[in-house]
């Protein structure tokens, strides 16, 4: 039968090594605890920078947000303009000489000018009393 020593206190690994072969122990400790860490600190470092870009980043969810807001506001600018051109072009349409009134026309620049033709009868006003 095989009989296998009974190891005391005194008698552990740690009180039999001498000074080097305890250094070299710390060090593979080390070697092993930075094997351990390093990738799982690497990956979670990686992640938080991409998750990070992903939401503040120059092309994140926040500047698509802002690129968004900007698209409607020249939405809503090119909205403006076309009603306001569409108001330029209605006036413009009624300048044609077909949309004029010859008789309104005649009337409102004789008032605007102050002038009559014979045979008018003219209304005076007061000076506070304006046609116009």
């Amino acid at each position: 039968m095989l009989a296998f020593p009974v190891q005391t206190g005194l008698d552990t690994d740690e009180h039999r090594l001498s000074g080097n072969a305890r250094t070299v122990s710390v060090t593979r400790f080390i070697r092993r605890a930075v094997r351990a860490i390093l990738p799982p600190a690497l990956f979670l470092g990686l992640t938080a920078y991409f998750g990070w870009n992903a939401l503040q980043g120059a092309h994140g969810m926040r500047a698509y947000h802002q690129q968004l807001k900007l698209r409607e506001d020249a939405l809503q600018a090119q909205r403006d303009a076309n009603a306001e051109q569409g108001v330029w072009k209605q006036r413009i349409i009624s300048l044609d000489e077909r949309a004029l009134d010859a008789d309104m026309l005649d009337e409102r620049s004789r008032a605007m000018l102050n002038l009559a033709r014979e045979g008018d009868i003219v209304i005076p006003y007061a000076p506070n009393d304006k046609l116009w």
